[in-house]
């Protein structure tokens, strides 16, 4: 992604090679950043439309709560979607779950491996390897606003403590509106999206470096040893566990949203 020299990659001062193609690949460099371009940017856009929609985010039946609107903390919620109470103003540029969504947001931009995507794919910093980058400069994330890059590892724990709120939203919607013990589809694609938020946000960077970090010697400390062996192996699968949660959020809530608007019955298993 770059180095932590101020200089230009076509500086002389740089030690690069002075050329005046902006690189000598003859692939299609350009398509891996272009894909990821076109995916966060439809994503980002879906997301935020539908954040704001306040509308069509729970089947009252079923109990099934999209994660978008997870929790639901607005005035504006039905009582029967808040199940941490509502308190905060009912207002159109307010998501209904303005608590927890900036920490969502600040926990992806911090995210490692989304660090190198929005990079090459929006900033272009570089581009690609072997492609210089555009800018005449690169400071790195030492100053505003990518100084904030540090924080990382405390949005971690923030974002634990929400996929624990998934989590209990996904085991209430077992129950339906009449009390009974209820399965359908929705409630399978919550918890595969649960299971799939889980392993994204334990196979982050802050994590395994809680689990085994500041230790001399493993030996002394065999089950953070085991656990840090479990943990290094999803970290393996970091960004595919990144782009999975993308679009098991996106399925998550067009589902919900495709029943609670009538569009689709829930697929009944039990009751």
């Amino acid at each position: 992604m770059g180095t932590s020299d101020v200089s230009s990659t076509t500086d002389a001062s740089a030690g690069r090679a002075q050329i005046p193609a902006r690189t000598l690949r003859t692939d299609r460099w350009w398509l891996p950043p272009l894909a990821t371009f076109a995916g966060l940017a439809a994503w980002v856009a879906y997301a935020t439309v539908r954040a704001f929609m306040q509308e069509w985010y729970f089947v009252e039946p079923y109990n099934y709560l999209t994660p978008f609107y997870s929790p639901c903390v607005s005035l504006g919620c039905v009582p029967e979607a808040a199940h941490f109470g509502r308190f905060l103003p009912d207002v159109w540029w307010l998501p209904y779950a303005a608590l927890t969504l900036p920490f969502l947001l600040l926990f992806r931009l911090t995210c490692y491996y989304y660090r190198k995507a929005y990079y090459r794919a929006f900033w272009l910093s570089p581009p690609a390897c072997a492609v210089a980058e555009p800018h005449r400069k690169y400071t790195g994330e030492t100053r505003f606003p990518l100084l904030g890059q540090n924080l990382h590892r405390y949005f971690f724990y923030a974002a634990a403590i929400i996929s624990v709120i998934n989590t209990y939203d996904a085991i209430l919607a077992f129950r339906t509106a009449d009390g009974e013990f209820g399965l359908g589809l929705g409630n399978l694609i919550l918890l595969g999206n649960v299971i799939a938020l889980w392993a994204y946000t334990i196979s982050c960077h802050s994590c395994r470096s809680i689990i085994g970090g500041r230790l001399n010697h493993f030996s002394k400390h065999p089950l953070r040893y085991k656990l840090w062996l479990q943990v290094s192996k999803l970290n393996g699968k970091h960004m595919q566990l990144a782009w999975l949660t993308l679009a098991t959020l996106a399925v998550t809530d067009f589902y919900i949203m495709a029943v609670s608007a009538g569009w689709i019955p829930d697929l009944r298993i039990i009751n």
